[in-house]
């Protein structure tokens, strides 16, 4: 049966409420919500049965802010980003049972990271979590002075004093790829780059390290891009384009390669047919049937359970000795990539 709400207009019920909704008195009422030992079984229920009936949900923050902590660890992630998407759902899952809620503060077009951040301090958010900061170093060290902070997904050289980094090997995954690449009969090998988003610069090291290692240097080429879907679709109407045409491309992410393939599907050229494609994050975008997109995996549990726990220990006071956790990545073969064609690329 649905619940019936014994408050007035509407208003969400309080503890007063459901004291006398249960016949006890708020002290009593407060021990059995908080799960303090003092109330018989009996009651217990009876208080249960009536915050059941009239909708009575504990405030949280409230009680939090009265013992003069938030226990709110603050995230920053882009909307537009499925691997943003997906970090946050392991950070909560982490968060939670540590005893931690957490805010989000979203990265918009119109929306920069100063606000973003500032939202989450106006929260008296504990700890700042970023995910995939662009901020200049100067900023990290600021904001790393006035309380925890811990970067996700971004290399940062020279180190910030202060800042917690969690982030994957990037260089790794992408030789990992051309490696992927190469086993399979590849030898024009294109790069779309991510000009200078959080890892972009490891991963175009990766690759020029991986194509000198197997004598590929002469097929080197990095081609402008970017992180979403319109900027690898503008540089694979370049390699669309070209003569000769590569015959694999590895993308800056998973929604950079997202617009290859649209481009690729457009203009009659088959993948992996004519041409490979590799993604890079692993997000749910490339697990969808429709894409099945070959792409460098990121341990997404596994960096969000480190960040967390980085968040945690500086607010317990506990100190690992080092600023930064690197992350293996792992190659996903799907669908996009198979030994090239006999056949000369037009």
């Amino acid at each position: 049966m649905p619940a019936t709400p014994a408050v007035p207009d509407g208003k969400r019920p309080t503890l007063a409420d459901l004291a006398t909704r249960a016949g006890v008195s708020t002290a009593l009422a407060s021990i059995v919500m908080r799960g303090a030992k003092g109330a018989s079984a009996a009651t217990r229920e009876r208080v249960l049965e009536a915050a059941r009936e009239i909708g009575y949900r504990p405030d949280a923050r409230a009680r939090l802010l009265r013992s003069h902590r938030s226990h709110l660890l603050g995230v920053q992630f882009g909307l537009q980003h499925p691997f943003h998407a997906d970090l946050v759902e392991g950070i909560y899952a982490t968060a939670e049972p540590a005893g931690y809620q957490i805010a989000l503060s979203a990265v918009t077009a119109g929306r920069g990271e100063q606000r973003a951040v500032e939202t989450l301090l106006d929260d008296r958010c504990e700890a700042l979590i970023l995910l995939g900061p662009q901020a200049p170093a100067s900023r990290l060290t600021e904001l790393a002075g006035q309380l925890p902070v811990v970067s996700v997904a971004r290399h940062l050289r020279p180190p910030v004093p202060g800042l917690e980094v969690v982030r994957t090997a990037d260089d790794k995954g992408a030789r990992q790829a051309v490696d992927h690449l190469v086993a399979l009969g590849h030898r024009a090998i294109a790069h779309i780059d991510g000009g200078k988003a959080p890892g972009a610069a490891d991963r175009r090291r990766g690759y020029r390290t991986a194509m000198s290692r197997h004598g590929l240097t002469e097929h080197i080429r990095v081609v402008p891009g970017g992180l979403t879907e319109a900027e690898g679709a503008e540089a694979a109407q370049v390699l669309a384009a070209s003569h000769p045409r590569p015959t694999a491309v590895l993308a800056f992410n998973d929604r950079c390669a997202t617009g290859v393939l649209d481009v690729f599907l457009r203009s009659g050229i088959p993948v992996p047919g004519a041409i490979s494609v590799v993604g890079f994050d692993d997000s749910h975008l490339a697990r969808l049937a429709h894409i099945d997109l070959t792409t460098v995996g990121q341990d997404i549990p596994r960096l969000a359970h480190l960040a967390v726990d980085r968040a945690i220990a500086r607010l317990d006071g506990r100190d690992t000795g080092t600023g930064e956790q690197v992350v293996a990545p792992h190659l996903v073969v799907r669908g996009t990539t198979a030994p090239p064609s006999t056949a000369p690329a037009t």
